[in-house]
Parts: structure tokens; C-alpha cells; sequence
């Protein structure tokens, strides 16, 4: 996945969810944030900051936040970007070797939900949620960054899945080139956690895959190890 008109500038401030104050050759300029979560973590003044320019007269604002640095590791903040990147992973057969992927379609109703991707796996008809991981600690991606009764329903959702015949997946993108593996955020919501668990006792499987991140483009390198909580230490 590829960025154009990408320019460098610096963060100032958030003023509110959607919109962040950049300096931008000097300048102060306001900014869309393509992502509703807190970022507390990343959103610091001062960090630098990978803004895309838009040329479309249409827009509310002419510069959108794509990327930020944090002790030089570069963290792709577009909450769009992950269901790009899975599909993106599904069509190049580096998802599941082996397997034939067909029928990849996107936003698939099932019950009181929608799916991120929908396909079949060597004709088996399967789901895939998806979910970006921004947060990083210490080389474990960790998710949620702030508590998420959908995520939970989802996950839920995928367990009705399985019973009714289908493979079911929840893929965790993770937007950072240095994670080591892949962790949900029992500090933040426990009860996320409980359920990726009872997800994985049910046969839907969980998955962490590593973005290398540079700031005009990003894409899925390999899958990461998921530590679940019933084999936390």
C-alpha cells in the first residue's frame, strides 16, 4: 500500500479526534487524523510526523496524518490501512502458502455484524475481522488501546461463525516494523482478552502479522507469534 505527496513536518497538538496541528515548512497547518483512537502514546508535540497533501478542492483540509515517529521506529496511524493490507495479503497467496484463496469481497454481513473480508480458503467459505495495532510495549503489539464493545462483539460473532460452519479468522495488523509478537491489552480490557481466549477454544484463529512501515508505504511482512492469556506466565 503506497502514499502519494507525502511530506515531512512536525506534530503540535490534537485538538480534537479528527484533527491534528502540524508545522509543515514553517508553517502551522491543520491536519484530518485518519484514525479515532487515543494515540496518546504517539501523538506527543514535537514527534516527527508523515502528512499526506491532497489535491482535491472538495476536502475540508488539503493534509491528512499518515505516520509518526517514536525513537525512530515509524508507526503507520491510517485506520484504513488494515483491511487494505489483509486483502492486499490474502491476493498474494503469502497469507495461507499452499491454500487457494478465491472470492476475497469486502464488508460481508453475518448476523448483527460486518465482517472485514469475506473468501474461500480450498473452497471452505471463511471470515476475516481485522483490527490495526498501533501500540507498542517493549516489542509486544498490544490491542486495544482503549476499551472496544464492538472489537468484543466481533469476536463473539466469529464464534457463532465457527458453529455455523465457517473458518473464521481475526487478523491483528500491526503497524510497527519492530514487534516480536502479538498480545491483547488485559491492562486496558480483560474482557477482550477472555474472549480472543474462548475465540481460540473454539476453533477460530487468531492471527498477528508485522508491517514493515516506511512513510510512503507500508505492507504486511510476516506473521508474528499471539500470546493469548491462558499462556502469559
Amino acid at each position: 500500500m503506497r502514499y502519494d505527496g507525502i511530506r515531512k513536518g512536525i506534530f503540535l497538538e490534537r485538538p480534537n479526534r479528527f484533527l491534528a496541528r502540524v508545522k509543515l515548512d514553517g508553517q502551522e497547518e491543520l491536519c484530518h487524523v485518519k484514525n479515532t483512537g487515543r494515540l496518546g502514546e504517539l501523538l506527543t508535540e514535537g514527534a516527527t510526523a508523515w502528512i499526506q497533501e491532497h489535491d482535491n478542492p472538495s476536502r475540508k483540509t488539503r493534509f491528512s496524518l499518515i505516520a509518526v515517529e517514536k525513537d525512530g521506529v515509524c508507526y503507520n496511524i491510517d485506520s484504513q490501512a488494515p483491511n487494505v493490507l489483509a486483502r492486499e495479503w490474502l491476493e498474494s497467496g503469502k497469507a495461507f502458502p499452499g491454500s487457494r484463496i478465491t472470492g476475497i469481497r469486502p464488508e460481508q454481513k453475518y448476523g448483527n455484524s460486518r465482517f472485514d473480508l469475506a473468501f474461500c480458503r480450498d473452497g471452505k467459505k471463511a471470515l476475516m475481522e481485522v483490527k490495526g495495532v498501533t501500540l507498542n510495549q517493549d516489542g509486544t503489539g498490544l490491542f486495544p488501546d482503549a476499551p472496544t464493545v464492538r472489537g468484543e462483539k466481533h469476536v463473539h460473532e466469529l464464534i457463532a461463525c465457527r458453529d455455523d460452519g465457517y473458518e473464521a479468522y481475526l487478523l491483528f495488523v500491526v503497524k510497527f516494523g519492530t514487534a516480536k509478537r502479538f498480545m491483547p491489552n488485559i491492562a486496558r480490557q480483560p474482557e477482550f482478552a477472555e474472549a480472543l481466549a474462548e475465540a481460540e477454544r473454539a476453533g477460530v484463529r487468531i492471527m498477528a502479522a508485522r508491517c514493515q512501515v516506511r512513510p510512503d508505504q507500508v505492507e504486511i511482512e510476516e506473521t508474528i507469534p499471539v500470546v493469548l492469556p491462558e499462556k502469559i506466565e
